[in-house]
Parts: C-alpha cells; structure tokens; sequence
C-alpha cells in the first residue's frame, strides 16, 4: 500500500519533516537496516582483529594498506553516479505511473455517443467500457506482480466479471506468440462500428472521438507493456551498484583508527573513536541512495510504495459502469442558479478563510510599478525613420569584425559617398591605412584602387561630394606623404534639409 503522508506537510512548521523520521512502514529504516547491520558487523570484527589480534609488524603493515585504502574513496565518483542513476530512475518511476490507462475520458464519451434507454442500449456502453477495463486488466497482469495472484488463470478473469465464457473461447482461440492484451481493443473497434451502422452512433464524427478515446487508451496500455520490456541498461545498475559497494569496502579498511608508527606524532592523531560516526552516516546516505532505486525501479511490485494495481483495478470497473449504465441520460433538474440576478458571482466564505478577502487580488508584477512623475517622459511622440543616422567609416571600422584593408577602404569608400555631408578630406594625401606604422605596398594600393573604380563605374557620383583623391600608385612611388586627417563635422540643418528634398 502506497505510504502517503501528503497532509502532515500541507504546511511548512517548526520541524515539519521531523515528524516523518519516527514512521517505520515505507521508511528509510525498514529497507537499510540489514545492509548497515552487515556494514557494522564487518567494521567491529575488523577493529578488533587490529587492536587485538596483530602483532606489530603486522599492524605497520596493516596501517599502510588503510592509508592506501582511505586516499582510494576519494577516487570514486559517488555523488556523481548515484545522483544520475536515480534522477533517471525517479523519472522512469513517474513516467510508468503516468501511463497506467485509466477509463475517464472514454467512459465520458461513450456515455454521450452511444445512445438506446432499452436493454440493447446498455448491453452495447456495458460491453463498450468492459472490454476497456479487460485490455489494463490483461495488460497489468504481465507486469504486476500483485494483478497476477489475484488473477492467475483467464478462469479468475472469467469469474470476476471481465469476460464471459463465449469471450474466452474467442480468446483463446487466437493463437499468437506474443502478449494478446490488445484483443478487446478490437472488439470494441468493431462493436462501435456496429453501433454505427445500427443508429446507436449517430454520425461518423462520434464514431471518430469514440475510436480515438480508444486508441489514446490503448496507446497507454502499450506504453506500460513496453516499460517493463525495456529495463534500464544492466551495466548502468551494475556500476552503481559496484561503485557503492566497492567505496564502502574501502571504507571498511580505511576508516579504522590507526595507531602512529612513529610515537612522536601521537599528538597530531585523531581521537580514538570505537563507534565512526560520519562514515555511518556516509553509508545511511549512499546505501539508502542506492535503496531509493532498487525501491522505485520497478512500482509494479509489493513493496510498501509500489502502486496499488489492485485499487486501481476496483476503482476504473466501478466508476466506469456507473457511468455508462445509471448515469447515462440520468440528469438533475436545471434552474435558475443562485447567482442569475447578480452581475458579479461571490461565493461565501466561512470565519477560518473570511481573511483571505482581505487580500488584493494579483493584477500582473507592473500593476504597482511606480512611474516618473514627470509629465514629458509620458508624453507621444512619432517615430521619424527619414532622419538620416550619424555613422563614420571610421566608427563602423572599429564596430564591425575585422576585414582586410582593401574590404575596409572599400567600405570606406562607400561610405564617404553615402553620407557626402558628414566627411571632410583635407590635404592631398591618399586614404589612411589601418596600421599607420605600416606603409602601403604598391600591389595592395593598386588593388584598391582596381576595387574603387569598380565601384564608382557601378554607382553615379552624388552631386556635392566634397572627396578628393590623387592617384595612389603615384603617392605609392613617391616619397611617403603625410596622412590627411579626417574631422568630422555636425550637419546643418539646411544641408538635412536640402538631402530630404533630393530624396
């Protein structure tokens, strides 16, 4: 039976987990506690054998092989393996619970889809929800182990309810090498296809939502089987399993109390205790991880926390027949609800919760936001796309990622035509390089140069460019001229003005 305990911490207290440290059943206790006494044992007879049974030679050698043992438990990984085997087997856990078929939504709509108040009527939704209920039945008998003691023979089956004695001849009658959970899925395919063609269904629409209820539930009956097929990969249990043993044989020798080979350094020993308090503890940690997973790996089982198949099985038959059979065009009168005058329904509270009323409901996190009192910052203005942006070559030089020096006085080029009225060269030196400390070769100055003319023959030349130019593969030849500097200047507003009516 699942141990729940879901209202003791329905509110965060003074010591609210700490009353769960006292309960036995589904406890850390009840799983551990043969490891840990084993654990116990195997430390106590070792201790002994030490202090009591050896010889010196034999403890010096003793003290080393603990030392050796004591500095390899730092070596293996446990945090590390433990903690991603049962994160994935915590989601497996809830995964396999998530996929145990329950008859709600089909219940629902064979109970609005299938219609007839006579006899006929309820043996066709009775049969329609039983064959549901049998298909999780003979699917959680091949993966529970408690489904299947109370189910062991299809005679069981027969005589609790879930088929009759014609339905197991047919059953047994198909003959096939694997699991044959799905058999009553398509009995119930072809019962609503007869209903369909009887009027029971009254348009095709509604055979489509009853057939894909049915699919949603056969996919889930599906997915179990497949579950307990596919286990997790046995050399990952393996090494977790073998890591957590082998640290704490390690343990089991290293974390002895050693006497000093060297008398001198009894001051600088650790205090002789008989009982090792933190490498218990270690081990309720490790081990109890380690229990945790074999705990969970498989829900299907008998142990304390496993899922009650059993509950289940009682619970799906009876509501689903309820809904089906005595619910089925049984409704309450209809009225006037009690709200029908009032334009803003507030159901009463009782004294315990009256308080919450006092409390504002939640409107959004910048509901309270406190704006600038300032009455221009809340003023509209229109965006104006038309106003030409402030760049210079230079800027979007330093900006973009870097290019080579014929791509950067191209652009630069480019740029200078662009925005006529931003640019100014002053003296009659060439464009400047890059890296001022570098000078210009005459194969690369002629290569930009190439790549300008190609350029200015590609575009037409822009009425007022103020750019001038000499011919680099002379300034190249010819004693090295000073850079020209670039300034750059505000635009007026005329000149705004003037290229706003040109455009």
């Amino acid at each position: 039976m699942t141990v729940s305990y879901t209202l003791k911490v329905a509110n965060a207290q003074f010591g609210g987990f700490s009353k769960l440290l006292f309960r036995w059943k589904g406890s850390i206790y009840k799983l551990l506690y043969k490891e840990f006494f084993v654990f116990v044992m195997l430390y106590a007879m070792l201790s002994i054998t030490y202090r009591r049974l050896l010889t010196e030679e034999q403890k010096r050698v003793y003290v080393k092989v603990a030392q050796y043992c004591n500095r390899s438990t730092d070596l293996i990984p446990m945090s590390f393996v433990l903690g991603f085997y049962v994160t994935l087997i915590v989601n497996r856990w809830w995964a396999q619970y998530t996929s145990i078929p329950l008859p709600d939504q089909l219940m629902c709509v064979i109970s609005s889809t299938v219609h007839g108040k006579d006899e006929k009527g309820r043996i066709l939704r009775r049969s329609l929800i039983r064959y549901a209920n049998l298909s999780s039945v003979l699917i959680l008998r091949s993966v529970s182990t408690r489904v299947l003691k109370r189910f062991p023979t299809m005679d069981h089956l027969v005589e609790a309810g879930f088929m009759t004695q014609e339905e197991r001849k047919k059953f047994e009658s198909l003959h096939s090498d694997f699991n044959k959970y799905w058999i009553p899925c398509v009995w119930f395919t072809n019962l609503a296809a007869q209903a369909r063609r009887d009027g029971r269904v009254r348009d095709d629409v509604a055979l489509r939502l009853l057939i894909d209820e049915l699919n949603l539930y056969r996919a889930k009956c599906s997915m179990l089987f497949h579950y307990d097929w596919i286990s997790i990969p046995l050399v990952y249990t393996q090494v977790v399993t073998i890591a957590v043993y082998s640290f704490f044989a390690f343990c089991v020798i290293g974390r002895q109390f050693l006497e000093p080979l060297d008398p001198e350094q009894d001051q600088d020993q650790d205090l002789d205790l008989y009982v090792p308090l933190t490498t218990l503890l270690q081990f309720f940690f490790y081990a109890g991880w380690l229990k945790v997973a074999e705990q969970i790996i498989n829900p299907f089982g008998e142990d304390d926390d496993d899922f009650e198949t059993n509950k289940l099985i009682d619970r799906n038959l009876q509501v689903s027949l309820l809904s089906v059979d005595d619910m089925y065009q049984n409704l309450p009168l209809t009225g006037k609800d009690k709200y029908w005058n009032e334009s803003t329904a507030q159901p009463p509270y009782t004294i315990a919760t009256a308080a919450e009323t006092l409390k504002p409901s939640f409107l959004g996190s910048t509901f309270d936001m406190r704006m600038s009192d300032d009455p221009e910052q809340s003023q509209q203005v229109e965006a104006s796309p038309s106003l030409p942006r402030m760049h210079t070559p230079l800027l979007n030089r330093f900006l973009t990622a870097a290019a080579s020096p014929a791509v950067s006085l191209k652009n630069f080029g480019r740029s200078n035509r662009a925005h006529h009225h931003l640019l100014r060269l002053r003296g009659e030196g060439g464009f400047p390089s890059p890296n001022p400390r570098c000078g210009e070769g005459p194969e690369l100055v002629g290569r930009i140069e190439e790549e300008e003319t190609e350029d200015e023959a590609s575009e037409p030349p822009t009425p007022g460019t103020r750019l001038k130019a000499p011919n680099r593969l002379e300034a190249s030849q010819g004693p090295r001229k000073e850079n020209p500097q670039i300034r750059v200047r505000q635009p007026s507003d005329e000149s705004i003005d003037i290229d706003q009516s040109a455009a």
